[in-house]
C-alpha cells in the first residue's frame, strides 16, 4: 500500500482520546485503528502480532541475518488530541503547493496562509495533505504509524537489506500523557527504540520538558449581589487572581527553545465554584521544581486571603529523557547518520512537549524522537508534506540497515 493512501486511511478513523476518562484506552474508538493496523501486520507477514485489552499493539519483523544485532524498536501512538475534533476527518492533497494561501473550507471561509504559517514556504513545490478546516488532520501521530508500517513492508519486500530483529509498538492515549502507562517494556524486548512523533523533517530530539499537571478547585461564596458587601467571594475573580500571580511572560505564546511555561488549559465556573487546569513545563529540572513551588505558593497565598477555599492537585507527568539517553548516544548517532544518508539534514533540538519516549526512557528503554513530518499539530491548520512523510519512512529503513552493519559514526 502506498504510504499516502495508508496515512489517509488512518486519518479518517476517529481516535481522539479523552482526558476525563479513567479507562485504558480512554476511548474505545482507538481500537478501530488498532484493529486495522493489527490486520495489516498479520497480512504483511509480521510475527508475534499482539493487541491487548488496553489497546497496545506490538509486532516483530524477524531478523534476516545470523549476525548478532541489537533488537531495536519503533513506536507511534493511535490517539489524536482532544484539543479539536478528529471525527469525519476529510484530508485532501494540495498538489505542487505554489506558496500561496490555501483555501481549506470555502463555505466557512477558512484559509491557511503563509503569512500566518510561514513554515508552509519551506514546502513550495511539494504535495501537501491538509484538512477541510473543520477537524485536525491526525498526522500526530498517524503519520508515524504509516511510516513504521510502510518501512516494515519495504524491508520485507527487500530481503537484500540486512537487518536484525525489529519490534514495533503502537500505544493509546499519548496525547493525554498516558501512552506509556501500561507499555510492557520487557515484552517489547528492544535494546532501544525511537518514537516517530516529531514534526518538521529532520527533527531529532532527545531532550524534552519536565512536565506536571495542576488542577485547582475554588469554592466561592454566592450571595445576592445587592447584599454581597463583605460576604460574597466570587470564585471566578479568585481564579483570575491566581492566574495573575503567575508570570505573564512565561506562557506558551511568549516562550521558545529551552524556556518553560505555565499554560492555562481550561477555566470553568460560576460565582459559587470554579475549576482551573494548568500544565507546567520546563527543560531544567531545578527550574521545573521552582515552577511547581510557585504554583503551590500561589494557592497558599489565596487560601490565606480567602480562608482555605482552594484545593490543588499537582502531579508530575514525565521528565526530561536527556539523562537516560546521553549514556547511550550511539542511539542518536544511528538516527543522525540515517538521516544524512537519505538526504535529510538532522536538526537536533529539544522537544517543546513530550512523547511516550520520555517516559519509556525512564522505564529502561532509551527512546529519542524522530520527525514524522506533520506541522501545526492539534488544530484545523495541521498539514503534512508528502516528501516528509516518505523521508521519515526511509529513515526507519536506513536505521535498521546501519544497526545491522554497526555503522553509526561517532560524534564528538
Amino acid at each position: 500500500m502506498d504510504i499516502v493512501d495508508r496515512f489517509i486511511k488512518y486519518a479518517r478513523i476517529d481516535t481522539q482520546s479523552d482526558e476525563n476518562s479513567t479507562q485504558t484506552p480512554s476511548t474505545q474508538r482507538q481500537f478501530n485503528l488498532a484493529k486495522e493496523v493489527e490486520q495489516e501486520a498479520v497480512e504483511m507477514g509480521l510475527s508475534d502480532v499482539s493487541l491487548d485489552n488496553n489497546c497496545y499493539l506490538m509486532a516483530t519483523l524477524p531478523a534476516n541475518t545470523p549476525k548478532n544485532i541489537p533488537v531495536i524498536g519503533f513506536i507511534a501512538h493511535f490517539d489524536t488530541s482532544p484539543d479539536m475534533s478528529g471525527e469525519n476527518v476529510n484530508p485532501r492533497i494540495v498538489k505542487n503547493y505554489d506558496g500561496k494561501d490555501i483555501l481549506l473550507n470555502e463555505a466557512k471561509k477558512i484559509i491557511m496562509s503563509p503569512a500566518d504559517f510561514p513554515e508552509l514556504l519551506h514546502h513550495v513545490g511539494e504535495d501537501i495533505i491538509v484538512t477541510d478546516g473543520t477537524t485536525l488532520l491526525g498526522a500526530d501521530d498517524k503519520a508515524g504509524i504509516a511510516e513504521i508500517m510502510t518501512a516494515m513492508q519495504y524491508l520485507l519486500d527487500h530481503p537484500e537489506i540486512e537487518h536484525g530483529k525489529i519490534r514495533i509498538g503502537f500505544t493509546p492515549d499519548e496525547e493525554i500523557g498516558r501512552g506509556a502507562d501500561k507499555f510492557d517494556v520487557a515484552k517489547f524486548g528492544a535494546a532501544w527504540a525511537y518514537t516517530m512523533d516529531g514534526s518538521e523533517v529532520g527533527e531529532l530530539e532527545y531532550e524534552n520538558f519536565n512536565a506536571a499537571s495542576a488542577k485547582i478547585e475554588i469554592q466561592g461564596r454566592n450571595v445576592h449581589p445587592g447584599y454581597a458587601k463583605d460576604k460574597m467571594i466570587n470564585a471566578l475573580h479568585v481564579a483570575n487572581e491566581l492566574i495573575a500571580l503567575l508570570p505573564e511572560r512565561e506562557r506558551p505564546e511568549t516562550t521558545e527553545g529551552y524556556e518553560g511555561f505555565f499554560h492555562l488549559i481550561s477555566l470553568n465556573g460560576t460565582v459559587d465554584e470554579a475549576k482551573l487546569s494548568f500544565i507546567v513545563r520546563d527543560h531544567d529540572r531545578e527550574k521545573f521544581e521552582e515552577r511547581k513551588h510557585l504554583m503551590v505558593n500561589s494557592v497558599e497565598t489565596l487560601n490565606e486571603k480567602y480562608g482555605n477555599r482552594l484545593k490543588l492537585e499537582l502531579k508530575d507527568q514525565y521528565y526530561n529523557m536527556r539523562e537516560k539517553v546521553e549514556p547511550a548516544m550511539h542511539v542518536i548517532d544511528y538516527a543522525s547518520r540515517a538521516m544524512e544518508e537519505v538526504g535529510v539534514k538532522p536538526h537536533i533540538r529539544p522537544i517543546r512537549g513530550g512523547t511516550d519516549g520520555a517516559r519509556l526512557s525512564f522505564m529502561g528503554l532509551p527512546c529519542p524522537n524522530i520527525f514524522a513530518g506533520g506541522m501545526n499539530f492539534h488544530g484545523r491548520y495541521e498539514f503534512l508534506p508528502v516528501p516528509s512523510l516518505e523521508k521519515a519512512s526511509e529513515v526507519i529503513v536506513k536505521i535498521a540497515e546501519l544497526v545491522a552493519n554497526n555503522s553509526a559514526s561517532p560524534k564528538n
